[in-house]
């Protein structure tokens, strides 16, 4: 693409003057179209926007028509130019598209046709229109859409179905192998921040496959560009956590890290309102919910309070997801929390396991699998370098002697015995102290045990 066209200016291309006198000779506009334009070209804002307020449907038949007739690319350029200027200045301009003295028109298919032109100035202009259009839509209402149409709309209408898969489908083309070196992805992800409210938008983008293009835009973001498209990005996932089959693809990518590490580095309140308010509503979920706590969310929203946030919603949100995480540390004192610690390999003083409560009505489970938790168990006293995991471990095994009738002759059984023994010799005193307790309440039983430890 030449620098000429990728870099072309808004304010560049309404210095045009275009020969509106020979489109209407030729009949490409009509007379009415004529006098309309020339009244509109080259004024002021201030008197564009009361010719807009009198006749702004006109001026909307008008430019559609142009861009759906007339293919010279300084003449679309300057009409996309006008539209971008017109909504720019007042988005709620978008209605007028969908008046009902237009349902003959097909407002949609000019500019997602023009999408696809090889020309960034068109595709821009032409994306950002078309998303402001798409979002000021009122929505279905008994089968009939803003504009008169039912939902089923005539053959030689462009559907909204079409817009939106028409949408997505360039957006993700934008997101793999953007049209523009540097506003390619940033235009795709404000584009994408605005269509993503539509219930549609998210069913087709989830499709495409077009969430794991978002993922390497979740990173910390320090100058003030990348912190807006930080930001939209954060935005986008945050609307597409109201939708259940983009969180059946959050499970199983890194994305929760991601949004960990930016909400712990950022400093701009905008970003972390927006990270806050989606990580509360992946928390409903349970799977999350043990990631969250791993990846020590609490304490982070516990910093995250200490600051002087001027946004009460954000305090509120810092609110609901503390309590929310204090709820699922209980909800996973569990067994199944408990399977997952152990066979990640790392383990930590969480509360379950010092909690009586948990060992009296969960030992019996682990007999499920021929002991499998607890063979795991054991194989991590060989295989873990972590002070800490070693010095739970033994402690866990500890427990399930006290707890279990035959625990003893099990955990002999098991060879427990000697691993445990070789620990007490460790240069971490926390290690030292539970391997001395495990083997006391191997060879002497729990009662004796609990005795000399106290």
């Amino acid at each position: 693409m030449p620098m000429d066209q990728a870099e072309l200016t808004t304010e560049q291309v309404l210095k045009r003057d275009i020969p509106w006198e020979t489109y209407m000779t030729t009949k490409l506009i009509s007379g009415t179209g004529l006098q309309l334009l020339r009244r509109y070209d080259n004024r002021a804002e201030s008197y564009r926007a009361t010719l807009l307020d009198d006749d702004g449907l006109a001026y909307v038949r008008v430019f559609v028509s142009i861009l759906r007739d007339i293919f010279k690319e300084e003449t679309v350029e300057y009409v996309l130019a006008l539209m971008d200027e017109m909504l720019t200045a007042n988005p709620k301009r978008a209605r007028l598209f969908h008046d009902k003295s237009l349902s003959d028109e097909d407002i949609y298919e000019p500019f997602l046709r023009l999408l696809w032109r090889g020309n960034w100035f068109i595709q821009e202009k032409s994306c950002k229109i078309l998303s402001l259009i798409v979002s000021y839509r009122p929505k279905v209402q008994d089968g009939v859409t803003a504009n008169g149409e039912t939902s089923n709309s005539k053959k030689t209408s462009t559907t909204i179905d079409d817009v939106m898969k028409g949408l997505v489908e360039w957006l993700c083309a934008q997101l793999k192998n953007p049209s523009h070196p540097s506003r390619g992805i940033p235009v795709a992800i404000n584009c994408l921040a605005t269509l993503l409210k539509e219930p549609l938008v998210r069913a087709s983008f989830v499709q495409a496959d077009g969430v794991k293009l978002l993922i390497p835009y979740i990173s910390p973001a320090s100058t003030q560009q990348s912190i807006q498209l930080l930001y939209e990005t954060c935005l986008c996932v945050w609307l597409l956590s109201f939708y259940e089959p983009a969180l059946e693809y959050f499970a199983t990518c890194r994305i929760l890290l991601r949004l960990v590490e930016v909400v712990k580095g950022s400093m701009k309140e905008k970003v972390v309102r927006v990270v806050v308010l989606t990580l509360r509503n992946l928390l409903s979920k349970e799977t999350f919910g043990a990631q969250m706590v791993d990846l020590e969310l609490p304490h982070i929203v516990q910093s995250l309070k200490a600051q002087a946030w001027s946004d009460e919603d954000l305090l509120d949100a810092l609110n609901q997801l503390e309590d929310g995480l204090k709820d699922n540390i209980k909800r996973l004192s569990s067994f199944d929390k408990y399977k997952q610690e152990v066979l990640l390999g790392h383990l930590d003083w969480s509360p379950m396991h010092k909690d009586p409560a948990f060992w009296r009505d969960n030992i019996t489970k682990f007999e499920e699998n021929d002991f499998q938790i607890l063979r795991v168990l054991i194989t991590i006293l060989d295989s873990s370098s972590s002070p800490r995991t070693l010095a739970v471990a033994c402690y866990d095994l500890s427990q399930f002697i006290q707890y279990h009738p035959a625990g003893r002759v099990i955990v002999n059984d098991l060879k427990a015995k000697e691993r445990v023994m070789k620990l007490i010799n460790h240069q971490d005193a926390e290690v030292t102290k539970n391997a001395l307790l495990c083997v006391q309440r191997l060879f002497l039983g729990t009662k004796y045990a609990s005795f000399l430890q106290a």
